[in-house]
This record gives structure tokens, sequence and C-alpha cells, in this order.
């Protein structure tokens, strides 16, 4: 399939060429120029076919990025649920699976992050919140990002898997290796690091079968309580592999989303002083965050079916990518999409955590985690700011993860 040329006209007049597969969307970095072309698209064209990364549709407006999220029997996750897919081929549950297989790994990871586990969590995560900070604010200066955000991640998940304290550095370590591997494609580094994290989630599942825990507080606990469709223990490969994903998607994009939060306050300081002399109004702040600044362009999809949508249609077997950062900035539904604007009216209808079968599972424990971090770093310091370049993220996430900044005191 041929990739789309588009004709973006400028000042009512002037006819520019925009190719899609040298567009900043697909192969930038850089976040403004990413958005800016976002907006070309869902004017010009909001379904449009790249031939990079092996060919890919983009969906770029909120309703049709919405109604694909919802609509799980026509939008499958079991063929491709990311763009660029792991470069080992490799699907693991419940990301990769569809309804019913998915069905009862989601309910066991969400069996532990219920209301009160998540209160319960609030101490020991501002505990690790502070100890991973302290050598910073010593310093003066440090990677919000790459050091503290990477570092407090990794103890985040262990708090939340119940492993043991001296795992959290070597999950930390292995799981940005393997990150920035996988960003690479680089599939031997990806496949070295992924063995750690593999070795991890085995070690724990097995301890777990010889010593279980309320499964209302583990999750490997939770898992090895449930039963697939036809009433059958799930496999071994397959619980390892949800333990093993668990690892991974809790600390990729919560550094990303700091770094965002951390440059735009550094920017904005009258926000920053508002934040800091008022905390109430962090979750508010929080919320309208994660809708401009969410950190990854999309999850993808295939169709089970050909679906017919806006002069296209899309074949089954063929990606789709449902750009949530563009959705969240879409006009037609956010006044001012491109600004920060504190208790928005409808904050709350944003895609950030994705929505339907697949919204992000741990969406109360990284609601936690990002409020918990942003909370510390304000009450420890007077004023901060960036200390230096600004690394952004590749495909498929979009935002810093590397953001230097100098504390003042």
């Amino acid at each position: 399939m041929a990739s789309a040329v588009l004709e973006i006209v400028h000042n009512g007049e002037e006819k520019e060429p925009f190719d899609i597969d040298n567009s900043h969307v697909v192969i930038s970095n850089d976040p403004s120029k990413i958005y800016a072309e976002y907006a070309h698209l869902r004017t010009h064209c909001p379904l449009v076919h790249t031939t990079q990364y092996g060919g890919y549709w983009l969906l770029t407006r909120y309703e049709d990025v919405k109604r694909a999220a919802l609509d799980s029997a026509t939008y499958i996750s079991s063929v491709k649920a990311v763009v660029p897919s792991d470069p080992r081929g490799i699907r693991r549950p419940p990301l990769n699976f569809d309804a019913p297989a998915h069905t009862p790994f989601r309910t066991a990871l969400e069996r532990t992050l219920k209301p009160s586990r998540i209160k319960r969590l609030a101490a020991p995560l501002q505990r690790h919140a502070e100890e991973q900070l302290a050598p910073l604010l010593k310093e003066g200066r440090g990677d919000i990002s790459a050091e503290f955000g990477a570092n407090y991640v990794a103890r985040v998940e262990t708090e939340w898997l119940n492993l043991d304290a001296e795992v959290a550095p070597k999950l930390a370590k292995a799981s940005a290796a393997w990150l920035n591997a996988w960003r690479r494609q680089d599939g031997e580094t990806v496949t070295a690091n992924s063995l750690v994290m593999y070795q991890i989630a085995r070690d724990l599942l097995a301890d777990r079968r010889v010593n279980p825990r309320d499964p209302e507080e583990d999750p490997a606990s939770s898992l090895l309580l449930e039963r697939d469709a036809e009433g059958n223990p799930l496999s071994e490969e397959h619980l390892v592999g949800c333990l093993r994903q668990s690892l991974v998607v809790g600390v990729v994009a919560p550094p990303i989303l700091l770094g965002s939060i951390c440059q735009h306050l550094s920017r904005d300081k009258r926000l920053q002083n508002r934040l800091r002399a008022d905390e109430s109004l962090l979750p508010a702040a929080l919320e309208e965050f994660l809708r401009l600044y969410s950190p990854y362009r999309g999850f993808a999809r295939t169709v089970a079916r050909d679906v017919d949508l806006h002069g296209h249609t899309i074949r089954p077997g063929e990606p789709v990518t449902l750009h949530y950062t563009s959705a969240n900035r879409d006009p037609d539904v956010f006044e001012r999409p491109d600004e920060f604007v504190l208790h928005r009216d409808n904050a709350a209808m944003h895609l950030g955590f994705g929505r339907g079968r697949h919204r992000c599972v741990g969406m109360p424990l990284a609601r936690l985690a990002v409020e918990t971090a942003m909370r510390v770093i304000l009450r420890s310091t007077k004023d901060f700011e960036i200390d230096g370049p600004l690394e952004y993220s590749r495909m498929p996430e979009l935002g810093i993860i590397s953001c230097p900044m100098r504390f003042f005191f």
C-alpha cells in the first residue's frame, strides 16, 4: 500500500506537500513539531497510512480514537498492540490478548489495585520518592526522568508486586536498558535485558506457589487464583508473561510524564508556586498534565473486518495506531487544547490511559505514583528549572526521557 502525500494549505492559499512517511509524527522525537502535525492531520487527513515500521494507519481525531478503543470486537489487540512491535514478536497478556483470553489476567491485576490497597501504598511511595530524590537534592541538580524517575518507579513496582527491596536496582537498570534497546529495535540487547526481567517474574511466581499471599494485596497470588474460559488454571508461560509485562509497563510512562511536568513547571513559575503553596490543587493539575502530555503516542490494533472510514478501507491484519496524544489535543473536544487549564471542565475526558477493555490496568497506581512524586519535588524545593538539553523519546512514546534540572532551596 502506498503512503499518502498530502497537500497542507497555509494562509488559505499556499499549498505545501506533506509526506507522512517522512513526517515528524512518524519519525521525529520533537513534541512541538509532532503536535503541530497532529493538528494538520486531524483537519486534513484524520486517517492516513504510512509505510514506516512495516506499514500502519494513524487515527488522530478524538471521537475516532475513542470509538476504536471502545470497540474491542472490531479493533483487536491479539495481532499487534504496539508500533513498533517487540523485535522478537513475543506476545504477553493482557496487552496482546483479546477477550475472553485476556479477562482473567486483567481481573487478577485489578483485584490488587482497589482503593483500599492504593491508600495503603501512599506512605511507602512517599518514602521512596523522598529517598530517590535525596541524592539529586544533595547535588543541587540531577535528571528528574532518567535518574529520579527511573529509580523511583522501580521501587513503586516492587511495592505493588511485593518484591524484595534488593530487586529494585536490578529492575531499574534492566528495564531502562531494555526500553532504550526496544526503541532502537536492537533485538539482541532487548533479549538480554528481557531475560533479567523474566527471571524476576519466574522467581516471584515460584515463591508465591509455595508462599501464597492475600490475593487482594499481591498480583502473583491473585493470578494463581484465576482460571481460563474453560475453567483451567492459567498456563505457566502466560502467568510469567503477565508478570513480566507488569514489570515493564509501570516503569516506562511515569518518568516521561514527570519530565514533561517538570519542564512545564520550570517555564510556568506562577503555576509551580501555586501548586507548591496549595497541594489540594495537585489532583486537578495532574489530570490536565495527563491530557496535555500523555506519554504514549498511542497503542495499536488491527481490525477483525473491513472498516470504511474517512474515504479509506482498513483491511484485517493492517495495524491501526490510536493516537491518544493527538486525541487529547483535539479542539473539537478540548477548548484551547494546547494550553494548560487548571480545573478544565472536561479534563477527565482525556484518553491518557486509553479506553475500553485495554485501558491501563495500573491507572490508580500511576496516578498515585506521579502525584506523590510531584508533591515531594515541590515540598523539597523553593524553585527548580531546566539545567541542560532535553532528550525526547522515540516511538511509541512521546515526551522527555532525560530532563536535567537544577534545584533551589
